[in-house]
């Protein structure tokens, strides 16, 4: 499955973008703050494509411009989320590289998710969630319509307990704010 947005192709990953990857992968910057390590070696990056990112429903986040991914996002649905969730709920996710913070991508490629989970998929609720001090993770969730629900005071990560803030948008809510208004 493929999908589309403006500036954005989501597609599956391919271990044939393992270099492309690793480049914004090994960045910690990147990992730590999604709750993950950052990666080691082209070869881990082929690994983690294998185990991880070829799950159904994760796609790379490919620029248009280039054809190479510069991110990730995936929606995660019952029972394979990182919470409890309802039959007909799912979870989204994300990361994108360094150098494309602050560019709108990853909102634009969750507002295709989003479409995706509610439209396609016919969930009822979206879940989305981000550790204490990922203000920007916090920011794309509010731009994508996504509103604070709870905190987890001890989420487990590698590294640690982590406080985690959990954000929700049911189907309802995000007919609101794409409906044309008259």
């Amino acid at each position: 499955m493929q999908l589309e947005t403006e500036r954005l192709i989501l597609r599956p990953w391919s271990e044939e973008d393992a270099e492309e990857l690793y480049f914004y992968a090994k960045d910690d910057r990147v990992g730590p703050a999604a709750g993950w390590q950052p990666h080691t070696s082209v070869e881990n990056s082929r690994e983690i494509i294998r185990t991880i990112l070829s799950a159904p429903e994760t796609y790379a986040m490919v620029l248009k411009s280039t054809g190479k991914p510069v991110g990730s996002a995936g929606i995660m649905l019952a029972p394979h989320g990182n919470r409890e969730m309802g039959e007909e709920e799912a979870e989204i996710g994300y990361w994108i590289g360094v150098p494309y913070w602050g560019q709108g991508l990853t909102p634009e490629a969750v507002r295709c998710l989003l479409r995706r989970c509610f439209e396609d998929l016919h969930c009822t609720t979206a879940w989305c969630a981000y550790f204490d001090g990922n203000e920007k993770s916090r920011r794309a969730m509010e731009k994508c319509g996504f509103r604070y629900h709870h905190t987890v005071e001890k989420c487990q990560t590698p590294f640690g307990d982590r406080v985690e803030h959990v954000c929700r948008l049911t189907k309802e809510e995000w007919q609101e704010m794409t409906l044309p208004v008259s």
